[in-house]
């Protein structure tokens, strides 16, 4: 590990290939440690995690539905005739009794195929279509000397796959389809554009709460010292949620919650639940305050408390100057309710004059700035006093 850590990495990415949670362990540790993952590539990978100058390449084995007979063939026919160049020469180059439909679908919606330089998209609109057009061609040279793109390549050179003019699926697609296909975020994550918010508003990450646990060739992930009946707050993505309905005849709700790291089971009880069920959808991001629960021989939760949205901070913050220190509660009770109103995601500061001291307000009071909020604060405190920067 000291001494050959990428390759270390690399060897325990392959032996824990078929459980998605420990290759996003593995991954998350090169990236601490400034060793680059790169995403799948049809022209670069091979079945296992590869190491490459300094950099691990994704094994097409942790996709689904490629089997290793799929991929050895591949690469063979990689080997053999040379890169794949485009979508046509791949479809030219492989041995279609050994590559099916459903494995080309999971290699473009992995990304396998974007060194392509064509919308994951366009490819999936004619994937089957292709595969069909050569089975039917190669069907007919009995001999099998003549490929579907042969006469072509004779006097035009390679022909171009026709593509219906279609955008590219939005990023949050995107990255569902890798997910679903790895089980991991390929090329980036929802979360990515929250993550400033996340660190203010957040005080633990879900890695700190799951329990400690020794992986291979005895890599920890170290625990935080949180203990069972610890209150924290974390946030995240709403991956999944289930409804039950308890003996009482009240309903529960038990959701999956995923930040950038890891996720956690979240139980919601009845009387919470009646109070935030606005908030708990698939999809969500929200920000969770609860009690941790830790028993033996399971995975720890979270007992939920409050559950809300999680708006996005803005770099623009409101600042409010007040003459000293003894007015700034006075000043900061007058205009509280005001500022629920306005609820959002950039900072309030109240600074003293006297005193040259500034003070960040509770992020339940950071606002959406608006001209009417703006408006009133600067008739509370004179317009010089309020400046957003």
């Amino acid at each position: 590990m000291h001494y050959y850590p990428t390759e270390f990495i690399a060897a325990m990415l392959n032996s824990v290939m078929g459980t998605s949670e420990k290759v996003a362990f593995y991954i998350r540790f090169a990236n601490e440690l400034q060793i680059k993952v790169l995403p799948p590539d049809i022209n670069e990978s091979f079945s296992k995690f590869t190491v490459k100058e300094g950099k691990i390449r994704f094994g097409l084995a942790a996709i689904k539905n490629v089997g290793i007979n799929v991929i050895e063939s591949i690469v063979k026919s990689r080997e053999e005739k040379g890169k794949f160049e485009n979508f046509s020469d791949f479809y030219d180059k492989i041995d279609i009794s050994q590559v099916n439909k459903r494995a080309i679908e999971s290699l473009i919606k992995a990304g396998a195929f974007d060194c392509f330089k064509v919308f994951r998209s366009q490819m999936l609109a004619v994937y089957e279509k292709l595969l069909d057009g050569v089975s039917n061609e190669r069907k007919k040279n009995i001999q099998g000397q003549m490929s579907l793109f042969a006469d072509f390549k004779e006097d035009f050179g390679d022909i171009e796959v026709k593509y219906p003019n279609i955008k590219e699926f939005e990023k949050k697609y995107l990255l569902a389809m890798e997910k679903e296909m790895t089980g991991l975020y390929l090329s980036g994550h929802p979360l990515e554009e929250f993550e400033e918010t996340l660190n203010l508003r957040t005080n633990t990450r879900i890695t700190e709460i799951i329990s400690t646990e020794v992986l291979e060739e005895g890599i920890i992930e170290q625990g935080s010292g949180i203990k069972d009946g610890d209150r924290v707050i974390i946030g995240g993505l709403i991956a999944e949620v289930n409804k039950k309905i308890t003996r009482n005849n009240d309903m529960m709700a038990f959701i999956r919650l995923e930040d950038m790291y890891g996720s956690i089971e979240v139980i919601i009880f009845p009387k919470v639940l009646q109070k935030y069920r606005q908030n708990i959808e698939e999809d969500s991001v929200v920000l969770i305050s609860g009690r941790v629960s830790i028993r033996e021989e399971e995975q720890p939760k979270i007992l939920c408390e409050t559950i809300e949205p999680l708006m996005k901070v803005n770099n623009d913050k409101v600042y409010i100057l007040v003459e000293e220190e003894k007015l700034r509660k006075e000043a900061f009770d007058k205009i509280k309710n005001t500022l629920l109103d306005y609820k959002g995601g950039q900072q309030v500061y109240m600074c003293t004059k006297k005193e040259r001291q500034k003070f960040s307000l509770p992020s339940d009071y950071w606002v959406k700035i608006d001209e009417e909020l703006l408006d009133y604060l600067k008739r509370q405190f004179g317009e010089e006093n309020v400046k957003v920067q």
